[in-house]
């Protein structure tokens, strides 16, 4: 997601499209996320309501977990299945180690922590696959670190069903379609925070931060921070 930025055009300086959700023009909206379906995939979300004061500390709490020793770290790593090696949870939650995704490349300097929909053991829908217990560091090692990703998880989720009606208008449908119970009534919301090593990718020596992929699921909202290296493959016309 970008920041309050200028729009001119619906287009920003790097080429991708720019959805502004303070917008009354769905149907410009519309029109723009078309033009990004027929090249890279991606567009810039801005003016999406989620403050500056809260990215910035998610960014901060979100390095504090990665400069914690190993040690602290691994304390939030728990087994799939008892023969499958040390990895995030049953649920996909919990800290994410080096190595860990393997996507195209073997090799990707990168760590993760996954969180998603907070469902107590106790409620039957965490019997449900995605849905269960996140995994928290501590309140005394990480003050106000799982309030920080709650609030962020809940605005981001706000955004992405902003982003979904201007979707179901670009592909004709009513806009609420997405927000019907049977479709996306319960929604599988995962929010990731990665970390890269800071190593320099060389492809020719096999060193990624992230090989070269397509995300799964029905939308990915990417915050980013001033550190760039990330790559869109556009389709050259």
């Amino acid at each position: 997601m970008a920041g309050m930025d200028s729009i001119v055009a619906g287009v920003s300086p790097t080429g991708l499209n720019q959805i502004d959700l303070s917008s009354s023009d769905l149907q410009r909206l519309a029109f723009l996320v078309k033009l990004a379906w027929t090249d890279s995939g991606f567009f810039y979300v801005i003016n999406h309501g989620v403050s500056q004061d809260l990215m910035d500390e998610l960014f901060s709490q979100s390095r504090q977990f990665f400069d914690l020793p190993l040690t602290e770290r691994m304390k939030l790593l728990r087994k799939k299945t008892e023969r499958m090696k040390l990895l995030r949870n049953a649920k996909n939650r919990g800290y994410s180690p080096l190595f860990d995704q393997t996507l195209d490349a073997p090799n990707q300097k990168k760590k993760g922590y996954f969180l998603g929909v907070d469902v107590p053991e106790y409620d039957p829908n965490a019997r449900k696959p995605h849905f269960g217990p996140n995994v928290w560091p501590s309140e005394d090692i990480l003050p106000g670190w799982r309030q920080t990703m709650q609030e962020y998880h809940s605005q981001a989720l706000n955004v992405a069903k902003l982003v979904a009606r201007i979707i179901a208008i670009a592909l004709d449908l009513e806009a609420d379609v997405f927000e019907k119970p049977e479709i996306f009534g319960e929604p599988i919301a995962d929010l990731r925070l990665l970390h890269y090593e800071g190593v320099v990718f060389d492809p020719y020596e096999g060193i990624y931060g992230t090989g070269a992929h397509t995300d799964f699921g029905f939308l990915t909202l990417l915050a980013t921070d001033a550190v760039s290296g990330l790559q869109v493959f556009t389709i050259l016309l």
